[in-house]
């Protein structure tokens, strides 16, 4: 064999396994990829029964900014206005407690029992919030001015669904939106961005609970591929 020949054939080897590697990433833990009806992705463990579960744990989220959102947001403010990391910090802190908050009344009317102990029907939901990029960030600076925006910014929620007692993965989905408000250009301040955001953690919520009762008419499951779309 030429050296050109066992270079190709090397970069083929290459090429083919790395759908294996994927197909084992730790983060997945033996979910496949199925086909998402209302998210960017969805993955279930194949087999998983969802019908014991009637109450949900909802854990706190990690909330991560998008990596150049704070530098884009300071690059045309003035240094008072500039956002600071602890600017960035209560916005995280917003996040996660909204987040947890909307998800907790939606489940609730939705029939689920928030649950605060693991037990035999218990789903834990892990959320987390990453590439969160918030539009017009209001900080309190002493000559505050006005922004204008169409919508309050944008996210993406990875959300894992696991049994609460044995902590086996049964679910996984991504999905990024933007949160979106009246659709025209507007004022945006504090009070907006978190009521847009609200809207958006309901888009999620009542897309989950949905998803949820859905797995549990027809579980056990049997996933249907995503390379099946």
């Amino acid at each position: 064999m030429s050296a050109v020949s066992r270079f190709v054939f090397k970069v083929a080897l290459c090429l083919l396994t790395l759908p294996a590697l994927a197909a084992m990433s730790p983060d997945l833990e033996g979910l496949v990829e199925v086909k998402a009806k209302h998210m960017d992705e969805a993955y279930l463990l194949p087999g998983a029964d969802f019908r014991q579960y009637t109450a949900v744990i909802i854990d706190t989220p990690d909330v991560a900014f998008d990596k150049d959102w704070m530098r884009n947001m300071n690059e045309t403010r003035t240094l008072s206005h500039r956002v600071s990391q602890a600017d960035a910090e209560k916005i995280a802190e917003a996040t996660r407690s909204g987040l947890v908050e909307v998800f907790q009344e939606e489940f609730r009317k939705a029939g689920y029992e928030i649950a605060t102990a693991p037990g035999a029907q218990v789903l834990r939901l892990s959320p987390s919030i990453v590439k969160l990029y918030v539009n017009a960030p209001d900080v309190m600076a002493p000559d505050r001015s006005r922004t204008y925006t169409i919508d309050a910014g944008e996210a993406t929620l990875k959300l894992k669904a696991r049994d609460s007692v044995s902590g086996a993965l049964l679910g996984m989905a991504v999905d990024r939106r933007e949160a979106r408000g009246t659709g025209f250009v507007t004022w945006t301040n504090s009070v907006t961005n978190r009521s847009d955001f609200r809207r958006l953690f309901q888009q999620w919520a009542r897309i989950c609970i949905k998803g949820l009762d859905e797995l549990k008419t027809s579980s056990p499951v049997s996933p249907e591929p995503a390379s099946a779309k």
